[in-house]
């Protein structure tokens, strides 16, 4: 039978709204969602493979239980009663022994985190943690140190804006499809883009103006940029006379940071540096200086956040169309958001999180993610105390976590891994134990809250049947929060249970879902009034002086530390993303793999003549913690300071035979250094050497 279902893609942590077309019980085609403004019928390249993981035969296909050394891929198949008892067993022991505390999980957020969250918590563990603390931790925290919100909390009006600048928030690669939708609107309407960045990649070759800025010293610029503003009085004065606490401390403190001072640092150009304060004044308040989504670079992460976010407080385009704006969520029409597991009461846990979030040894990142990086360094050290055991649900601490070498050093002192996956990651390939996940196209999941200007709420809803002995995740834990006497915390039978009990008092069905596969709270788009914004900080203002920071005994305004050239025969590593790959786990997809297989790193030519590296030669790139080998790029479209690479190759799964040793892994060679305050990881602080082989 012919149909189409509306769904949720997972290509990618997006969720891009879908259509799906079955025919004779397959999948026949996937577009995005027509319904959807912003969407229309696009799709990404990642989000067109969909059909193509699907019908992967690499793909995990039945649990499996390890019976050789961890890493050697020696499996046997188990039934699913087998398995869930052997976890549910391995972790009653585990957990009896040392605690609820000594069982770790991690994860990529997804729909069905509130309950991985409830599996926690009723074992009286607060060890969860997420890519999220990899990705964007000191974004969060920046966020939260002015507005009280955190980042999740915020959204960006791309199609209003007039002038938009992006620090390597390289959007035409690290493709979601609104923003991307959006921001073309606007630059088909006149629209200025200014991109900044170490390497030309797509989104530079679609400025307006581009600045290869020395790596590192993004916080300069921003300096400079406030200097300007703040000097030539640039800044929307009713709006931050009214909403700004500190500007008189910024004020003073920028005095020294001069647009001269910063081309020395930057190497761009003064002029210019002036040029840009005075261009975006003239479209304030409908600008955008980008807060980034991945700020995970430097050491001092939060404050180059922080930066950005206080220039777009400047120009007043806090709340404004073409600026940022507070997430609406359906209490603002007097609607009820959908339930999630995690409100129920739990047993309190008395004991602080593996990474110390929370204690005045780590006070300021997000509890809700954590700090991913500490993980190896607590499992090493038993510091709190000892972790024995780790779930792993859709990410991979191998590839994901710096140093990749420690990291495995932790895992090996593990009593138990566990790992909830679709494909064979390289952390599914040194586990006890792979619980193979239905990919999104095959399960009907848990409803997604979507705040926004307009409050909605969307459903993934199962297109076919499971081509394999496969679960979904939710359904997984439950059957082993049963097995650990855990499960009335999970009040479902089924993932069509879970999501009637979670529409509960919202006023909506899943049949309201069928028609356009969301449903929406109001009509209209909803912008506070810009002289009643309730900020969530203690003054009730937008902090340039954070009393978050400060009463953790933190600078609001560091004194700027130079950036030193790399030392003689060095490179900063820098790393990213395109628009074929999500992070470490669609390598082995067929038609994305097809499309990019392996990874190279760029390098400059200027460099590369004198270190003997031609084009495509092989070289192997030496850091403090690792070495590999990986094919060289030479090319100009990259400051001499640097060389790049894409994250997520060099995978070691034996069976994901596409991706296996293509490329190198970035985690292997870099160092697991990190913003102490923010709680990002440092990516890009990490220096190697190159040379030919």
């Amino acid at each position: 039978m012919d149909k189409e279902v509306f769904s949720l893609c997972f290509m990618c942590s997006v969720r891009c709204p879908i259509r799906v077309k079955v025919k004779d019980g397959h999948v026949d085609w996937i577009e995005g969602n027509q319904h959807v403004a912003g969407i229309e019928g696009s799709l990404c390249p990642r989000g067109s493979a969909g059909k193509s993981m699907l019908y992967d035969d690499q793909r995990v296909q039945s649990p499996l239980i390890r019976v050789g050394e961890r890493g050697s891929g020696n499996w046997r198949k188990a039934s699913w009663d087998e398995a869930i008892d052997y976890v549910a067993t391995r972790i009653k022991e585990i957990t009896d022994e040392n605690g609820g505390h000594s069982l770790a999980l991690c994860e990529r957020t997804q729909l069905a985190t509130h309950v991985s969250k409830t599996f926690l918590k009723a074992l009286k563990s607060p060890n969860h943690f997420t890519h999220d603390a990899l990705c964007k931790g000191s974004v969060n925290t920046a966020c939260r140190s002015l507005f009280g919100y955190n980042d999740g909390q915020i959204g960006i009006n791309y199609g209003n804006t007039k002038n938009i600048v992006l620090y390597g928030r390289n959007i035409f690669e690290s493709i979601a499809l609104k923003e991307v939708n959006g921001l073309m609107k606007a630059l088909e309407n006149g629209a200025k883009l200014t991109y900044i960045d170490p390497r030309v990649n797509i989104t530079a070759s679609k400025a307006h103006r581009y600045w290869m800025i020395r790596p590192g010293t993004d916080l300069a610029l921003n300096y400079a940029l406030i200097h300007t503003i703040l000097k030539e009085r640039l800044y929307d004065a009713e709006f931050v006379s009214k909403w700004v606490h500190g500007l008189s401390d910024l004020q003073e403190f920028v005095e020294e940071y001069t647009p001269e001072w910063a081309q020395k640092e930057t190497g761009i150009n003064a002029d210019e540096i002036v040029g840009l304060a005075r261009q975006i004044s003239k479209d304030k308040p409908s600008v955008i200086f980008h807060y980034g989504y991945r700020g995970a670079s430097h050491t001092n992460e939060i404050y180059m956040r922080r930066s950005i976010l206080m220039l777009n407080a400047l120009m007043g385009s806090v709340e404004a169309k073409g600026g940022i704006f507070f997430k609406k969520g359906p209490g603002e029409v007097g609607g009820k958001a959908a339930r999630k597991l995690t409100a129920q009461e739990f047993p309190k846990i008395d004991v602080p999180r593996f990474d110390k979030v929370g204690t005045p040894d780590f006070p300021l990142p997000d509890p809700n993610h954590g700090v991913a990086q500490i993980f190896p360094h607590a499992v090493l050290n038993e510091d709190p105390y000892p972790i024995k055991g780790l779930i792993a649900y859709r990410m991979d601490p191998l590839m994901s976590i710096a140093d990749t070498t420690q990291t495995r050093r932790a895992l090996d002192k593990l009593e138990l891994i566990v790992t909830i996956d679709i494909n064979y990651s390289d952390i599914a390939w040194y586990s006890d134990v792979i619980l193979p996940e239905s990919t999104y196209l095959e399960r009907t999941d848990c409803i997604q809250q979507m705040n926004g200007l307009k409050p909605q709420m969307y459903m993934r809803e199962k297109a076919v049947e499971p081509r394999y002995d496969t679960m979904d995740g939710a359904m997984i834990l439950k059957r082993i929060a049963q097995k650990l006497g855990i499960g009335d915390y999970f009040p479902y039978e089924s993932m069509d249970e879970l999501v009637d009990w979670q529409l509960e008092g919202t006023g909506f069905t899943r049949e309201d879902f069928k028609k356009k596969g969301f449903v929406a709270y109001g009509a209209d788009q909803i912008f506070w009034d810009k002289n009643n914004i309730p900020f969530k900080t203690p003054s009730g203002k937008i902090e340039f002086k954070s009393s978050l920071l400060e009463n953790a005994g933190f600078e609001s305004f560091p004194e700027y530390e130079p950036v030193p050239a790399p030392e003689a025969g060095k490179f900063r590593l820098v790393v990213g993303r395109s628009a074929l790959h999500t992070h470490v786990s669609t390598q082995n997809v067929p038609y994305l793999n097809e499309l990019e297989s392996e990874n190279v790193l760029w390098i400059n030519t200027g460099k590369a003549n004198e270190l003997g590296i031609k084009d495509k030669d092989v070289v192997e790139v030496t850091s403090a913690c690792g070495k590999g080998q990986i094919k060289a790029f030479v090319t100009d479209l990259i400051h001499p300071e640097s060389v790049f690479m894409l994250h997520g190759y060099g995978h070691q799964a034996g069976r994901a035979k596409r991706s296996f040793n293509k490329g190198l892994s970035d985690a292997l060679i870099q160092e697991n250094v990190y913003d102490k305050i923010g709680g990002s990881p440092a990516y890009h602080d990490t220096f190697v050497s190159v040379t030919p082989l």
